[in-house]
């Protein structure tokens, strides 16, 4: 199942859609329930949104174990945790903002994970219940920001950037977190392929790990890292994130004016 958040005539509303394009309105919330109203959409008629209004997001640092090389990096012993403001989140299509401070900005596709259900001290085997879905998620970073403030032991402003926390176009139910394929293409060409077999820490192991400690709530946003292959953007650039079961997530990139 794909479900959707998109905009039509001024109205926001969720949806299912259908093989054929057709979009079967919710009644409200995913996370409260997906029955639907009756009535019904065509996707080529909507704007889609970004997956979640204001989610909390937890972004996951070196969780591949050849991205942590290329970095020059050992993987880290447990999973490297930090937060990113819902400010930065925009939807499919929308424009990533090449801020002025900007010197050197990477694309890091990603698999996120959208938790369905209240999860707290929840166990590996019981963790993928808590989940309603999967999208894509682009960890858009400016390194010499983020290096600096790494130096300090934080990290924030190089990753919290408004437009930096691309997501979309969908989530997806029913996937195997554990064997998806995924790819990201600047102005078409692949720049990162990898497969989720090989995150260091599986999205089960990161709920188990998170909600040890911190209860997280339906709309939260884990983004489990991204594989080998990052790189700089510059505006006039289109990124493409891909992975199977889900879809494409587009956005162009423009210099902030």
């Amino acid at each position: 199942m794909k479900i959707l958040r998109y905009q039509e005539n001024g109205q926001t509303h969720y949806g299912i859609l259908e093989e054929n394009g057709v979009i079967r309105q919710l009644a409200g919330s995913p996370f409260d329930s997906l029955k639907p109203t009756g009535g019904t959409t065509r996707l080529d008629r909507v704007k889609i949104l970004a997956p979640i209004a204001q989610p909390r997001i937890f972004g996951v640092g070196l969780n591949y174990a050849a991205h942590a090389a290329e970095g020059g990096k050992e993987p880290p012993p447990q999973p490297m945790l930090f937060m990113l403001p819902w400010t930065a989140v925009i939807g499919p299509e929308d424009k990533i903002v090449y801020p002025k401070q900007g010197k050197n900005i990477h694309f890091e596709g990603e698999l996120a994970v959208v938790i369905g259900k209240k999860a707290k001290d929840v166990s590996e085997a019981e963790a993928l219940d808590c989940v309603l879905g999967y999208t894509c998620g682009n960890d858009i970073s400016e390194r010499v920001i983020q290096r600096a403030e790494m130096a300090q032991g934080c990290m924030l402003i190089g990753k919290g950037f408004d437009t930096f926390k691309p997501m979309g176009p969908f989530i997806s139910t029913g996937l195997d977190p554990t064997d998806l394929d995924l790819s990201t293409r600047v102005n078409g060409e692949v720049k990162q392929h990898s497969n989720t077999s090989d995150l260091i820490f599986p999205v089960a192991t990161l709920i188990a790990y998170i909600s040890d400690a911190i209860t997280l709530l339906p709309g939260d946003v884990i983004m489990t890292g991204t594989p080998a292959g990052v790189g700089p953007i510059q505006p006039g650039d289109v990124i493409e994130i891909e992975i199977e079961g889900i879809g494409v997530l587009r956005n162009g990139v423009t210099a902030e004016g």
